[in-house]
Order: C-alpha cells, then structure tokens, then sequence
C-alpha cells in the first residue's frame, strides 16, 4: 500500500508545484503575474524534482503513466503494480489541481481569460496541427523516458544525483519543445486537472475539444445512464408492488 500513497501524494505534490507557478505567472492579481517562461520552465522541473527526493525511495518516483508501462514492458517493474500506481497518479493529479483552483480562486475570479484560466490546468498547442501536436508531445515523452532510462547505465551514480539530472531533463525539455504544446509528457499531469477544471466556475467557456469535449460527453451520459437505470429500478418495484397488490385482492 505504501507505494501506491507515495505516488499518490507525490503526484499531487507535483500538480501543486507545477499548476501552482503557473497560475502564479499567468493569473491577474497574483505577485508573480508576467514572470515568464523561464519561471514556469525551472519550477516544472523543481516540482517533479522535489517529489521525487521525497517518495523516490517508497515507489520509485513514476508519477507518470507513460514512465510506470515504459518500466513495465522492459521488465524491471511488475506488471501487477500498474493499475494502482496509474490510478494513484490520476488521483493524485486530480487532488493537487483542486488544491490550486481553492487557493488561487481569487485570482481566478479576478481573470477574465479563459484561455489563461484553463492554461493552469493543461496544455494546448500554440498552432493546431493534430498530427504534429501528437508527434511533439510523443517526442518529447520519448526524450523523457529513454533519458531516465539511460541513467540506470551510468556506472557510480548516485540516487541524488539522479534526481537533478530529472530536474535537468525536464527544464531541457520545456525550454526545446515546450513552446508547441505546452510538453504535457505524462497523462496524468494533463487529463488529471482537466476533470476538476469542468467543475470550476470558469466565465467565458470556450466550445471544448478533445480530451475535454470527450469528458463532457462522458459525465453527461453517466448521469443519464444512472437515471436510466434508477428508473427502472423503481418501475420494476412499482409493478411488483403493484402486482401483489391485486393478488392480495384476489
């Protein structure tokens, strides 16, 4: 159980740190407002760096789906653990995007861009190519993966070592890529947020697409789906009600 609370908890340490600067940068009335990039690239980095000191030794420090089945197909981690640690990691997401919303809801309120807004809590591609947009973020997950990869045969490396090159792996990342699509790299870090982002009282919604449009659609058809069945539930009971009603007539 305790690798799973670690990458829950990690995850959402992540989200905080992450989504954090960038409301911080981006939202009106915050201190930070008009920092750039640059702080938004380097805390990316810190916010998977300092997790990753802390919960690296509980459960390895994933905190990505891609990175746990990339683990997972090379043998060096059990394919049995996957489901809890991917479920862990959507949690997690999900939780520390809350956290933000709540203590960044003044400088929500205060924001009229929903397009800054909805910036906090995922990426977007700065031109829609659906093609390349996939490519860049495929790329950029494979940068990811095969550096951490690769650093398992460097000889002598230390584990804290290792986790600073991570926050250098990142920063290079965003700092090369990151301007097409926002370098989500990690499903969890993006469709994550993007639940509690639908739940927020965001002002001048744009039409949704994608990933986002698909959970719309999603929720609004579980709700149905429930009240479907309700339905028939209680017109199932109404008629046995109703059937031993007359048999006790007869």
């Amino acid at each position: 159980m305790l690798p799973y609370i670690a990458e829950f908890l990690g995850t959402m340490l992540l989200i905080l740190l992450g989504d954090g600067v960038v409301a911080n940068v981006t939202l009106n009335k915050s201190g930070m407002k008009g920092a750039g990039s640059v702080q938004i690239t380097f805390a990316w980095g810190l916010a998977v760096m300092i997790p990753a000191c802390i919960f690296g030794a509980a459960s390895g420090a994933s905190f990505n789906p891609a990175l746990t089945l990339a683990l997972a197909i090379d043998g060096s981690f059990a394919w049995s653990m996957v489901p809890g640690y991917i479920i862990a990691q959507f949690a997690g997401a999900f939780v520390g995007a809350c956290l933000v919303y709540l203590l960044f809801k003044g400088q929500f309120d205060a924001t009229d861009d929903a397009a800054a807004k909805r910036g906090v809590f995922c990426t977007a591609p700065s031109i829609r190519n659906r093609g390349l947009n996939i490519l860049s973020e495929a790329i950029g997950t494979f940068v990811l993966v095969f550096a951490i990869k690769g650093m398992g045969n460097v000889p002598e490396l230390t584990d804290g070592l290792g986790k600073f090159i991570v926050f250098g792996i990142i920063v290079s990342i965003g700092m090369s890529l990151g301007g097409l699509t926002g370098y989500a790299i990690n499903p969890a870090r993006d469709l994550g947020p993007r639940l509690p982002m639908r739940c927020c009282p965001f002002e001048e919604r744009e039409a949704p697409t994608g990933i986002t449009a698909l959970c719309r659609w999603w929720g609004r058809f579980s709700v149905r789906l429930r009240r479907w069945r309700c339905m028939r539930q209680f017109r199932g009971k109404w008629k046995m009600i109703e059937l031993r009603w007359r048999v006790k007539r007869l």
